[in-house]
């Protein structure tokens, strides 16, 4: 992966003149890859006297509480304070990580954003196809996650040795994550470099790793292996397989937000498997969640059939009906996918 010096320096135009107002916005259902990143840019920006707000539509997963400065994240669904109105309001800069269209936003999100069309737009995101406009794009599909994107603008601009602990280690919850802890996704030499200089920092990482990986509750424990003994169903002979949750399931098992994480990663593990879907019910929708293997491309898939996208092998999107005419829809796409032979 290579930075254009071209967009470096007019970053660097924008970011290193007076002191602004600026706010970073990350996605819908914030992973640890959207805080990670989130909060490492924020702390360089305001290592160079700037005023910045993180934003995320609504709550992140319980398990990364842990991190250092995730407590002035301003949630806009539970910001009674209208602390998030008017960050927007009065930024210079608005900073889009880990996504890039407006629509994997909140509508009432979307909306105060898109009230504010004086403030410089930059994106840094990892994923295909973008379709807002920005003043400066860093849209690199090929970066195997946006913290890992984040960690090389920070490097490009400022050096290697202006990352501090704090931030070495929540980018490294994104990097770790988005990779399925280096299991997949552009695993590159210069990714494993990148990792290196974030340990020389002094980072516990086997720490971090217990930190998001075995810090579940007992509900979602209990939750797994419902999911995978009572509905994983399978298709086309045991090499496509999904899963669907309700509401009422998931308040069965006490549910909280990312006690879901990583199911659908499970099927992936037969032998013969090549691509896995879950449907999770929410209130006015069904969020889909798409992995594959090898030449089997989800992205594509989440686009036709689900109004959504990714990356080749890890995408996502959304359904409006119910949740059994989700199924036969996707049912439906698989047989198609696979009769043009792209299954």
């Amino acid at each position: 992966m290579e930075l254009s010096q071209e967009k470096i320096n007019a970053l660097r135009l924008l970011v290193e003149t007076e002191p602004k107002n600026i706010v970073i916005l990350s996605h819908t259902n914030p992973d640890g890859d959207a805080i990670g990143s989130s909060l490492a840019w924020g702390e360089a920006l305001r290592k160079k006297g700037h005023k910045v707000t993180c934003i995320v539509p609504n709550k992140y997963p319980y398990y990364l509480d842990w991190m250092t400065g995730i407590s002035e994240l301003v949630i806009f669904k539970t910001d009674s304070e209208g602390r998030a109105i008017k960050a927007v309001a009065e930024a210079d800069m608005l900073f889009c990580l880990d996504f890039h269209t407006l629509s994997r936003l909140d509508e009432p999100l979307s909306r105060v954003i898109a009230q504010n069309s004086s403030a410089k737009r930059v994106l840094i995101d990892h994923h295909l196809n973008p379709s807002e406009s920005f003043d400066v794009m860093f849209s690199l599909p090929e970066a195997s996650s946006t913290s890992y994107l984040v960690c090389n603008i920070i490097t490009a601009l400022w050096g290697a040795e202006s990352i501090s602990a704090a931030q070495a280690e929540v980018l490294y919850v994104g990097m770790m994550t988005d990779t399925g802890n280096f299991s997949f996704s552009n695993l590159t030499p210069t990714l494993y470099r990148t990792i290196a200089t974030l340990a020389e920092t002094g980072i516990n990482i086997p720490q971090i790793y217990n930190n998001v990986y075995n810090s579940f509750t007992e509900g979602r424990a209990r939750l797994f292996g419902y999911t995978i003994n009572r509905k994983m169903r399978f298709m086309r002979k045991g090499t496509v397989a999904y899963m669907s949750l309700t509401e009422e399931e998931m308040r069965r098992f006490w549910f909280q937000q990312g006690d879901s994480e990583g199911f659908v990663n499970y099927p992936l593990t037969v032998k013969k498997m090549r691509m896995s879907a879950i449907f999770i019910e929410h209130k006015d929708f069904i969020r889909v969640s798409l992995r594959s293997r090898g030449a089997v491309d989800v992205n594509l898939f989440a686009g036709r059939y689900f109004e959504g996208g990714g990356h080749h092998n890890a995408a996502g999107g959304k359904s409006f009906v119910s949740m059994e005419e989700t199924i036969a829809r996707f049912e439906a796409a698989v047989e198609e996918f696979a009769k043009e032979g792209l299954l």
